[in-house]
């Protein structure tokens, strides 16, 4: 559903049931001019780029103007600034059968940027890019978002790509929003089922049984990604654990996830590092 639910905010899908509200407006009661007005503050971008083959970069970027009325010169202006900002200006006179895929989706933003919109779509952007094509897209959309202002909207299958460039997140399970909340928070702690599938993975599901001995997961949550809390808890408490499972991140400079950690079977060793944990405010509960 996260495909059709993005392409209902801007109308190219009509909702079955419910309301958009877009700026204070509600589409649904919009005569369609006034729906088409709404669009040009949406841009979209697709996993496939959608390029128009027979025009190239310039007269692409250039094509949404066309539609919305902008003379030809202010058109030209636009795009060529556009693709300044995306770095391709070495490339307007390319046609897309010459760009790598990269390259396509930069001409892509650009052209969803042209019409000045307050919000980006991105359909599953870069769904179809090799993983450091993905990055540079990645930080060319979070340029966009900080520095211009510009909402951006991301549907995506992929863990790596929210915790990349997102602030927010709202996870969807069978057509219904599971749950939604700051990163931070859903990835430090996911409440749903599903949520704890994509973000935990497969120990999520799992009753471990590794020996006897006690077992308690560390959440991060927030800490300094730097600050190393299993090595100073070890040098302090003088006593060795077993690292279970790990599954953490950093996002912009916070350690988020969680560790499993196996304690010693000494009662003693085992209480110390809990006291270690408690005192150093790392929140941990016991797995069993």
């Amino acid at each position: 559903g996260k495909s059709p639910l993005v392409r209902c905010i801007n109308y190219l899908e009509v909702p079955t049931s419910g309301k958009v509200v877009f700026e204070g407006k509600n589409l649904s009661v919009m005569k369609d001019r006034e729906k088409r007005l709404a669009r040009q503050s949406m841009g979209m971008i697709f996993q496939q780029f959608n390029l128009l083959s027979q025009r190239n970069v310039l007269q692409n970027v250039c094509f949404p103007l066309e539609i919305a009325g902008v003379s030809k010169a202010e058109a030209k202006k636009r795009a060529e600034e556009l693709l300044t900002l995306v770095g391709l200006e070495d490339r307007m006179k390319a046609y897309p059968a010459q760009l790598s895929g990269g390259q396509k989706q930069r001409v892509a933003i650009a052209r969803a940027m042209a019409t000045n919109p307050k919000v980006l779509l991105c359909d599953e952007a870069t769904s179809a890019l090799d993983p450091n094509t993905t990055k540079s897209i990645l930080e060319l959309l979070k340029k966009i978002n900080r520095e211009m202002g510009i909402t951006v909207i991301v549907i995506t299958h992929e863990m790596a790509v929210i915790e990349a460039i997102c602030d927010r997140v709202a996870i969807i399970d069978h057509s219904h929003i599971a749950e939604v909340g700051n990163v931070s928070d859903i990835f430090s702690g996911p409440k749903s089922d599903i949520g704890r599938q994509l973000i935990l993975g497969d120990v999520a599901e799992q009753n471990l049984s590794f020996g006897n001995s006690r077992q308690i997961r560390i959440i991060f949550d927030g800490r300094e990604s730097s600050e190393p809390v299993i090595a100073n808890m070890v040098l302090a408490c003088k006593v060795p654990v077993n690292i279970m499972h790990a599954d953490t991140r950093d996002i912009e400079g916070k350690a988020m996830g969680q560790m499993i950690i196996q304690l010693p079977e000494d009662d003693t060793d085992a209480g110390r590092i809990c006291n270690y944990l408690k005192t150093a405010n790392v929140k941990f509960e016991e797995v069993r």
